[in-house]
């Protein structure tokens, strides 16, 4: 049987210190645990492929700090996926900037194992919203990591940046902006801090100064008007790129495409099933299957999706995928939403505008 396109997601759940706004699955970096997951994901990677017989057009390497590994654990990981990918696949690694700029990461040697896209974590060029966000390197680190990886011959770089951190303005994040588009990045992740329970941030939750939600509304437009000025497009809520930087990854996820993951706390799209392994690195390593999570891909799970990207829901495409047309009552709904301009409705799409990225719940929840 041919083989499917689908992307693949690999987690590396280990990091230097863990930042206090991340609920994500991690654990503290050791580095003999890291030699043992490392030979694990090689075993496994090629299995669970090969298992759900797919080819990978996109890999994607998260955490965790991917870049704690080192490039030559995770040449060797890219390795083991290479020889189920496409020629064309986009391979993205996430960076953190202090492996990049303290620890000498090998970007040439990313490269040269297929690494051609870099995420790197900055959330602010301001070192003091860097300090208040636990991030271990300065400004001058992110700025010293994207020349590298540009020397190293990786020019499709995204640099994350958070709004409405603790003593963030519109002025700095007008900064940390111009430090993006001066830096020569193709990509920006600007998304809202939220308060994650389990995190540190949740446990202070009530010291911390952070915007009020007319602030955070005003940092979020700033941040859309701002990008958009230097040529960085908005393509989903919170993904800005220059016009063909478009993460191709990621639009997997929107698109209600399919995906595997692979590593605890890793989830999975194939099939019309979605699934996951769970948050234990020591039952993955040991071989344990994923945990089944139900149906996916329905039609109100493809809006809610679609509707998170500036061109929304394509009528024509999602007749196509499901055989029937988008239902008239969503559609009024639509047009009345579209009268206080919180969404766009012209009879071959709807799609949410800024404002109504703002209140993207609230929307498509009346619309489901």
């Amino acid at each position: 049987m041919k083989s499917k396109n689908a992307g693949l997601y690999i987690h590396i759940p280990f990091c230097r210190s863990k930042c206090p706004y991340c609920d994500f699955y991690s654990l503290r970096l050791d580095e003999s645990a890291a030699d043992v997951y490392t030979d694990a994901l090689i075993r496994r990677i090629p299995a669970l492929a090969a298992k759900y017989n797919i080819t990978a057009d996109t890999v994607y390497i998260g955490g965790g700090t991917p870049s704690a590994l080192g490039a030559e654990r995770l040449g060797r990981i890219i390795g083991a996926a290479r020889e189920f990918s496409a020629p064309s696949c986009e391979t993205t690694v996430e960076i953190n900037p202090f492996d990049a700029a303290k620890k000498n990461l090998d970007f040439a040697l990313l490269r040269e194992a297929g690494v051609n896209r870099i995420s790197m974590g900055m959330q602010s060029a301001n070192d003091g919203e860097r300090r208040a966000l636990g991030r271990l390197s300065g400004r001058d680190d992110v700025s010293l990591a994207v020349k590298r990886a540009q020397d190293a011959g990786i020019n499709n770089i995204s640099l994350d940046l958070m709004l409405a951190v603790p003593g963030q303005t519109v002025d700095s994040l007008k900064d940390s902006i111009a430090f993006c588009a001066d830096a020569g990045v193709r990509h920006v992740s600007a998304y809202i801090l939220k308060i994650e329970e389990g995190t540190r941030f949740y446990e202070k939750r009530g010291e911390l100064t952070l915007p009020d939600e007319d602030a955070t509304c005003e940092l979020y437009l700033t941040a859309c008007e701002e990008l958009e000025k230097r040529g960085f497009m908005q393509y989903e809520i919170s993904n800005f790129a220059e016009p063909g930087y478009e993460s191709r990854h990621n639009l997997k996820y929107w698109g209600c495409d399919e995906y595997l993951g692979i590593g605890p706390a890793a989830h999975s799209f194939i099939d019309g099933r979605r699934f996951f392994f769970p948050r234990d690195i020591e039952s993955f390593i040991a071989g344990c299957e994923p945990t089944d999570d139900g149906e996916g891909g329905s039609f109100e799970e493809y809006l809610m999706l679609r509707l998170r990207l500036n061109k929304g829901l394509v009528f024509s495409e999602a007749e196509e995928r499901f055989g029937h047309s988008v239902p008239e009552d969503m559609i009024k709904k639509c047009i009345e939403f579209s009268k206080a301009g919180l969404t766009v409705c012209d009879g071959e799409h709807i799609a949410l505008t800024r404002q109504g990225f703002l209140v993207s719940n609230a929307v498509i929840s009346e619309l489901i």
